[in-house]
Parts: structure tokens; sequence; C-alpha cells
């Protein structure tokens, strides 16, 4: 059975739409208040560049994470039909670690890096791969909601899973193992083959 009251999911993915994008926008903040730092002491743009090349790498990794965060949403709810309260909260979720990450993002651009710095921006997005799963097998559970077939659900499910346990893998490598540091993120890349490997296990 779902949730008594139903309706139409146009106004979620607008709100969601609203949100990612004003996220997206505050990662540059930091950038522009150093723009203005540096213009104030004569910094050229080279020096410039060159001293705040942490804050670009962490400003263009978070945009890109963001982006594929959205797109799966994107996919995903495109086919859903009616949305129930429990599945509007678990959009709530989805949506407050979107709005969080510029906070650890702006932390690893700026401040020395430390296993807590690496918790807190990696654990981020963990959670998001956390309530997009949800959704998902809150669907699974509720396939009169959407027109996305139980198949395609799974299988979503189990890249989402995927994800989850690379980015668990991630997180020590980037709070201790310095000479790789946030590049451990790189691991998400093989996210596909162990999807196919959980599928197989599955089944």
């Amino acid at each position: 059975m779902t949730d008594q009251a139903t309706f139409a999911p146009e106004r979620l993915k607008a709100f969601v739409d609203a949100v990612v994008a004003i996220a997206m926008t505050l990662l540059i903040l930091p950038l522009l208040e150093s723009v203005s730092e540096a213009a104030d002491v004569g910094t050229d743009t080279g020096d410039f560049l060159a001293e705040h090349s942490g804050q670009l790498m962490s400003f263009t990794l978070s945009f890109v994470l963001i982006a594929a965060f959205w797109m799966e949403h994107h996919s995903q709810y495109q086919q859903v039909r009616r949305v129930t309260p429990s599945l509007l909260w678990i959009n709530v979720a989805w949506m407050l670690t979107i709005v969080w990450l510029p906070v650890p993002t702006a932390m690893l651009g700026q401040m020395h890096p430390d296993p807590l710095q690496a918790l807190l921006y990696i654990g981020t997005l963990m959670l998001t791969q956390v309530a997009t799963m949800a959704g998902k097998l809150y669907l699974l559970r509720q396939p009169q909601l959407t027109d996305m077939s139980p198949e395609l659900l799974r299988r979503g499910t189990a890249g989402d899973l995927a994800a989850i346990i690379l980015f668990c893998i991630a997180l020590p490598i980037a709070a201790w193992v310095h000479v790789i540091g946030y590049f451990a993120l790189l691991l998400v890349a093989l996210s596909d083959p162990l999807e196919k490997l959980l599928l197989r296990a599955r089944r």
C-alpha cells in the first residue's frame, strides 16, 4: 500500500532542480572571495591560479559530482508518476546532502587536509548515494508510483551500492594516504564493473 496522500511530481522535480542549481552556484563563492582578496594585494593571475589550485580542484570536483547526482536523480524521477510523503522525505534528505556539500568543499579547498575533513567530504557523497538508493528501494516496494521496470530499479540499486562501497574504500585512502589524497575518488569510475559483479552475485 502507498501512503494515503499522493501528488504529481512536477513541483518536486522543479524544487530539486532549484536546490541543485543554488548548491552548484554556492561552490564558486569562496573562489570569488579569493579573487577579491588577491586583487586587493595586487596578485597577478598566474600566482593566483598557483596559490588557489586546491580551491579550483575542489570546486571542479564537487561541481562534476553534483551534476552527476542530479543527472541520475533526473533520470530516475522522470518516470515517477506520483509522489508520496515518504518519497518526498527521501528527496528532502537527498537535497540536504547536496546543500551541505559546498561546506566541506570549501574546507577541502582552503584548509589543511585532515581525516575529519575527508570524513565530512566523502561521507557527504556517501549519504547522497544512500538517499539515491533509498528512493529506488522505495519505488521497488511501490511499483505503482513509477513507469520504471523493477529490473531497471534493481540494476540502479546495485549501481548505487557499488558506488557506496567504493566511497567507503576511498575514504580511508583520502584521509591517511596523503600521496594519493582525494584522487582516491577516481575509484568510483569502477562502479560499473562492480555493479555487474553485485548483480551476478545476487543471481
